[in-house]
């Protein structure tokens, strides 16, 4: 059987991207999921337009809520042709009555347990509506299938090492969608950093860990570090602020090639993080912990969220400069963004708050899908937008990557100059991001948000596991 994975995309900014920087994992592991008897081709639709015609047995689509209009017009193409479509990921795994008004087939939760099902069902031409996978274990997962990503990629070596979030910040769905906290054998992960070579030298090298908390157990890191330990990687990942509490991992660190960490920061204000459950972090302790990471040479990307309900347009706006003054090397900035399946959704719901003409294009984590609680929705827009001018203005920017280059590694400094300059270059030709258009024809309008959702896990199964989660 053919099978054609497409993972659906929606440029955030005016222009998209001049450079393919990472691809998410999840196309390549589905496809190495898929058994040998089957033909796999795969379809970043960051990279390429989705080809739709007829030369396929089954199209299967994976996106989130921000893409969500795209993948259904995709859906649809193929459709007309007679090609049956299936989607996974979190969008559907939440909104999955609505996402069978539009494919064939839904997968809810994670793929691993019922993948290979449901292309039997496919193949017999008896596709089940829904397909609930449970959460599995890690050990014996395949690499991923490299060898299928476009050559476009700036830093294709991406893989994911482990599992969940221990911990439940009010915005956040991973603790429901990957519940628990799941780690893969290190000798596993190690095979992944290692068997599969690409052309170029900085592709060999630069390795990306899709984890949400790569961390989290300490005995499992430590072994991993160690086996990281000489094999010439330059490596980045998420990680919760307390890995600066322990000098031990973070010499392991320094030693195995780490470059760069991400730290979901989201705000500069204790109470922002007391409101949505992000207990583990202090605002007073940041500019501590990331010195002590650039003491390793290590680069700190940070998260910062606008639209908290303490903030004010102005304190959004002065944020680009308070980063800059704590020595973040690379700012992610988003905006507050409800998704179903968080507490924060309920909240906003359960206050009228959440504005049912926005439709899914609002749900990117750039624009605004809610009403804030001291400013309209278009000034926290507005706000968000001055903030990430600001923050990305030829000053900061080239200050940053010479303060990188004056203290970091190598491989920080490489990467702090390289992503700084992906958005330096957006922000010099007015390449900023993007207003979602609303009133477009065929507008997938936001559902009822009072109709009954399908959940994936209970509220009662969401608790928080030992250690810490950056976002």
């Amino acid at each position: 059987m053919r099978v054609r994975i497409v993972v659906s995309y929606v440029p955030r900014y005016r222009r998209g991207h001049r450079w393919d920087f990472v691809p998410p994992v999840t196309g390549i592991h589905l496809a190495a999921l898929t058994p040998r008897e089957h033909t796999v081709e795969l379809v970043h639709e960051q990279v390429r337009p989705v080809p739709v015609d007829s030369a396929t047995d089954l199209v299967a689509l994976s996106f989130f809520s921000g893409f969500a209009r795209q993948a259904y017009d995709t859906a649809a193409r193929f459709r007309a042709l007679g090609v049956p479509v299936v989607a996974g990921g979190p969008h559907v795994s939440y909104w999955t009555e609505e996402a069978l008004q539009h494919v064939d087939a839904v997968v809810v939760g994670e793929a691993e347990g019922v993948w290979p099902e449901l292309l039997r069902d496919a193949e017999r031409g008896a596709l089940k509506k829904v397909y609930r996978g449970e959460p599995p274990s890690l050990a014996g997962l395949p690499t991923p299938r490299y060898d299928l990503l476009e050559p476009s990629f700036l830093v294709p070596r991406v893989l994911q090492a482990t599992r969940g979030c221990p911990f439940t910040c009010r915005f956040c769905t991973v603790p429901d969608l990957n519940p628990g906290f799941r780690v893969r054998p290190v000798d596993e992960v190690l095979r992944d950093l290692t068997e599969t070579h690409f052309p170029h030298w900085w592709q060999e090298r630069v390795a990306w860990f899709w984890d949400d908390n790569l961390l989290v157990q300490r005995r499992w890191a430590r072994d991993l570090l160690d086996g990281m330990t000489g094999l010439g990687r330059w490596w980045l990942t998420q990680a919760s602020m307390d890995i600066v509490k322990d000098p031990d991992l973070l010499g392991r660190m320094e030693r195995s090639g780490c470059a760069g960490i991400f730290l979901g920061i989201e705000s500069l204000d204790d109470e922002d993080l007391k409101a949505v459950d992000k207990r583990q972090n202090r605002a007073s302790a940041y500019r501590d912990a990331i010195r002590a990471l650039h003491d390793r040479g290590i680069c700190v990307m940070a998260g910062f969220i606008s639209g908290f309900d303490d903030q004010t347009e102005d304190a959004v706006r002065r944020t680009a400069d308070r980063l800059q003054a704590l020595g973040v090397d690379v700012p992610f900035l988003s905006v507050l963004t409800p998704f179903r399946g968080t507490p924060l959704y309920d909240d906003l719901l359960r206050d009228e708050r959440i504005l049912k003409d926005r439709d899914w294009n609002h749900y990117n984590g750039y624009n605004v899908a809610f009403r804030p609680a001291k400013m309209t929705p278009d000034a926290l827009l507005g706000a968000h937008r001055a903030l990430w001018d600001r923050a990305f203005s030829a000053p900061l920017v080239l200050a940053r990557v010479a303060r990188a280059a004056r203290h970091l590694s190598p491989g920080g400094a490489l990467l702090s100059a390289t992503m700084n300059g992906f958005y330096g270059l957006k922000a010099l030709t007015g390449n900023t991001p993007a207003r979602a258009v609303e009133g477009l024809p065929g507008a997938i309008a936001h559902p009822d948000p009072h109709s009954t959702p399908t959940r994936l896990l209970q509220p009662s199964r969401r608790r928080p596991v030992a250690s810490a989660h950056p976002r």
